[in-house]
């Protein structure tokens, strides 16, 4: 059976919650603007991805 070691370091965390914030601005104001149903699934899922990445792959510590 394959284990994965699949670990996050404290950086690469950080760029996913930068990244998941700002995909998330964008898709409010995407929203709001009434714009493209491609950039509101592009900027949905970038910021959801990120976000499940953040809560279900480990944080890798000292």
């Amino acid at each position: 059976m394959l284990t994965s070691q699949l670990t996050l370091t404290p950086f690469t965390a950080t760029l996913l919650i930068v990244l998941a914030v700002l995909a998330g601005n964008q898709y409010r104001r995407v929203w709001k603007a009434e714009g493209p149903r491609w950039q509101l699934w592009l900027f949905g899922l970038v910021a959801a991805i990120g976000l499940l990445s953040l809560a279900f792959v480990p944080l890798k510590t000292g």
